[in-house]
């Protein structure tokens, strides 16, 4: 029988233990990866504690997704604005433009998104 996850983020939690999942790794794995007891893992996947922005950055790293997707996930960021960074983060990261490429493209994104939100 399932138990229902209850706590107050039930929803990070279990947005957390998907993707831990979906990465193929444990509990302890992760835990370990982030630095925090497999033990608080595991109460944050059950929705019973609310981890730290300093936490959630962790677990970003330990899952290989972005900060502000889980930032988003747990109602800290604005989920379109969580989806702005991971543009600019990945113009950033690009190897195969030079800086002042990525650093054109960063402006001229930022300024369509300034344009659109004022229509």
């Amino acid at each position: 029988m399932a138990v229902k996850r209850s706590g107050p983020d039930a929803g990070l939690g279990e947005f957390i233990r998907r993707q831990r999942e979906l990465g193929h790794l444990s509990v302890r794995q992760l835990a370990d990866a982030c630095g925090i007891s497999n033990a608080y893992l595991s109460q944050i996947e059950r929705g019973f504690r609310n981890p730290s922005s300093f936490v959630l950055k962790a677990l970003a790293d330990g899952l290989e997704l972005s900060a502000e997707t889980l930032y988003a996930q747990a109602g800290i960021l604005d989920p379109a604005q969580g989806e702005a960074n991971d543009v600019v983060e990945a113009v950033r990261r690009d190897p195969y433009l030079s800086a002042r490429q990525r650093e054109m493209l960063v402006e001229m994104y930022e300024s369509f998104r300034k344009v659109n939100d004022a229509d």
